[in-house]
């Protein structure tokens, strides 16, 4: 959170929330439909129907589908979320139509660990029997794995903590993965396509490997190597990514979160 000042809100620099949230946003144009829950997916989709996407359609877990909540959300359960929304479906319906009807364009994900694969560890640090630290678990996550189109994950931290060689528990496999393990599985999706952190953007190669595509201005490939748990791979030429304009930082803070609920 931005440090009490006399300089007005738009003038700061932007936050790492604000950061992930632009750049989510900028990679949501010409989506459709976008699985997302609550946190920065709910406010990178709120800056892009602003900004370059105004058709785009939210669905929540909950099974609101088009919502158009008068406030932010703060759980995917909110009474806001309800009023305005285009459906409210149950759970066999959302899952059993939507996702794996294939009409998910976008499924955003985060968790606790992600492999060089884009599989994904939401349920414990550790052993499985005695772990260092539980988590929230699966969700949806491995449904929306499956069969969105793709899948866009945010992460706060890069270091090789979070990105690692070998997940401790695989809740959320890439779909060639899970292909691989149990033939007669189906899936949908391409998996995850797009990793932003606070050092760069990530994007899935040819055979579905993440790569080094962007760095952050000021941030070196070297500095994202060191903070990977695998030896990742790096695009013959990486771009910088474009800083947050002042535009989209007046949306985030006076317009969209401008009690900064999630832009923490």
């Amino acid at each position: 959170m931005h440090p009490v000042t006399d300089t007005p809100p738009t003038m700061l620099p932007p936050t790492t929330s604000e950061l992930l949230t632009v750049l989510s946003a900028r990679h949501l144009r010409g989506k459709r439909r976008v699985f997302a829950g609550i946190g920065l997916p709910t406010l990178a989709v709120a800056l892009a129907r602003a900004t370059t996407s105004p058709e785009l359609e939210q669905v929540y877990e909950s099974g609101v589908c088009g919502a158009h909540p008068p406030r932010l959300p703060q759980t995917i359960g909110d009474a806001p979320l309800a009023t305005g929304a285009e459906a409210i479906l149950g759970m066999h319906a959302l899952f059993g139509y939507v996702l794996q009807g294939g009409y998910i364009d976008v499924g955003f994900l985060g968790a606790a660990q992600i492999d060089r694969f884009g599989s994904l560890n939401s349920t414990v640090i550790g052993d499985y029997a005695a772990p260092v630290a539980r988590l929230p678990g699966a969700g949806g996550a491995a449904e929306v794995m499956a069969n969105a189109d793709e899948v866009f994950v945010v992460l706060r931290r890069h270091d090789p903590r979070s990105f690692v060689d070998r997940l401790d528990f695989r809740t959320s496999p890439a779909p060639a993965v899970a292909r691989g393990a149990e033939p007669r599985v189906r899936t949908r999706g391409r998996g995850v396509t797009t990793v932003i952190t606070p050092l760069g953007v990530l994007t899935a190669d040819s055979d579905g490997e993440l790569c080094l595509a962007a760095v952050h201005p000021g941030v070196s490939v070297e500095r994202v190597l060191d903070a990977t748990g695998w030896p990742l791979r790096v695009a013959g030429s990486v771009a910088v990514t474009e800083p947050p304009t002042a535009a989209e930082l007046d949306l985030l803070r006076t317009t969209i979160d401008p009690t900064r609920v999630y832009l923490r």
